[in-house]
């Protein structure tokens, strides 16, 4: 009777466990997290979850009990690696999802990126905020070649890059935004590149690309470029692009390979208008912002914030500049992006200043996902 009893017990329990994963969510910061994509284990959802249909499941908001997007993040292999949910969660809070059988309500992407083979093979990006290219091989030693990351500002929250190129007419405003931003040879928007002997050795546009993942709420991609002489040292790089839902920078992970067991010195350049702005500087949390001064067509924000320690930031006529190191074939990871006025939501240096130290923040104060 004893053994009936337990069987009877312990099946139930198997049987609910199997049928769906509760995700737990905590935010013990004093930050409010607002339009957070939350990168969840997929292993740790299978394992909680075995029989999952990757076809037909839901996530559910405890709150609202309504169905929240997701994406399944492959980072460019066929398994599948991460769950991705967009949430907004307050400050000492707690958020729990159901994820459960069930047919996924349609997801409208906030995240796009592609090659763009028809314009000079440029590598565009965005998302429901900001949009963004980096230069391709086409263009090199053409009057229009640039080596930093250009911003596409954007007003409306609809993917509107395929639009514009079709238009052919990107530097004019359609009611969605426009590229107004001058890039030239500077860092642009947030590049890094080799410092040696205090100079900036840009290498050339990149060569190959690959894309990993995008959208609906993730967008990753890699540039790689060719090898280069970097001040006499020999210089590979492999830079990887992602940007999240509702974000208004990106993230980037550079690994640079090169032939010599020194560090290399290397900069996060943002370029530097020749009229009057408004710069903010934090070394010690490796923070760089600047409010451009304004031009018919509105004001942009553009900042980075690194993860490695700052040796020093500088400022010049061209250029505002963050120094740190890298090893050997070792990623380094910095946040970098931008944001205009026009769009209505950061609309002076005082709210992008705010928005970049609150990221900042997040970045130090991790929220914290349990799935059971």
């Amino acid at each position: 009777m004893k053994i009936l009893f337990l069987l009877a017990f312990i099946l139930p329990i198997i049987t609910v466990a199997q049928t769906k994963a509760t995700v737990t969510i905590k935010n013990n910061s004093a930050l409010d997290r607002k339009e957070t994509v939350v990168t969840i284990k997929w292993a740790t959802i299978s394992n909680a979850y075995p029989q999952i249909d990757t076809s037909n499941f839901v996530v559910i908001n405890g709150n609202t009990k309504k169905q929240i997007a997701y994406q399944l993040e492959h980072k460019g292999t066929t398994a599948i690696q991460n769950l991705l949910v967009q949430v907004d969660l307050k400050a000492k809070s707690t958020l729990t999802l159901l994820i459960q059988k069930g047919k996924p309500a349609p997801f409208t992407a906030k995240t796009y990126a592609r090659y763009v083979p028809e314009r000079l093979d440029d590598f565009a990006w965005e998302n429901d905020k900001i949009a963004f290219r980096a230069y391709g091989k086409a263009l090199e030693k053409t009057e229009g070649d640039a080596y930093g990351y250009d911003v596409w500002v954007k007003r409306i929250d609809k993917m509107i890059l395929n639009d514009r190129y079709k238009r052919n007419e990107y530097h004019i405003d359609h009611g969605d935004g426009l590229d107004y931003y001058h890039v030239g040879y500077t860092l642009g928007a947030g590049n890094m590149a080799p410092f040696v002997n205090d100079t900036i050795r840009y290498s050339a546009n990149y060569h190959q690309w690959k894309m990993l993942d995008n959208g609906p709420l993730r967008s990753t991609f890699q540039l790689t470029f060719d090898t280069w002489n970097a001040g006499g040292i020999k210089v590979k790089a492999t830079k990887t692009i992602s940007i999240d839902a509702g974000s208004q920078l990106n993230r980037i992970e550079n690994n640079y390979t090169f032939d010599n067991n020194k560090p290399l010195p290397v900069v996060v350049g943002i370029i530097r208008r020749e009229k009057p702005g408004v710069i903010s500087l934090n070394e010690q949390q490796g923070v760089m912002g600047y409010w451009e001064p304004t031009e018919k067509e509105g004001t942009t924000g553009v900042g980075s914030i690194l993860t490695t320690p700052v040796s020093t930031m500088s400022v010049n006529k061209t250029q505002i500049l963050a120094k740190t190191t890298v090893n050997n074939n070792e990623p380094i990871v910095y946040y970098s992006g931008a944001a205009w006025d026009k769009a209505g939501k950061i609309t002076n240096s005082k709210q992008w200043f705010h928005y970049l130290n609150h990221f900042y923040q997040q970045l130090q104060n991790p929220l914290i996902v349990i799935v059971k």
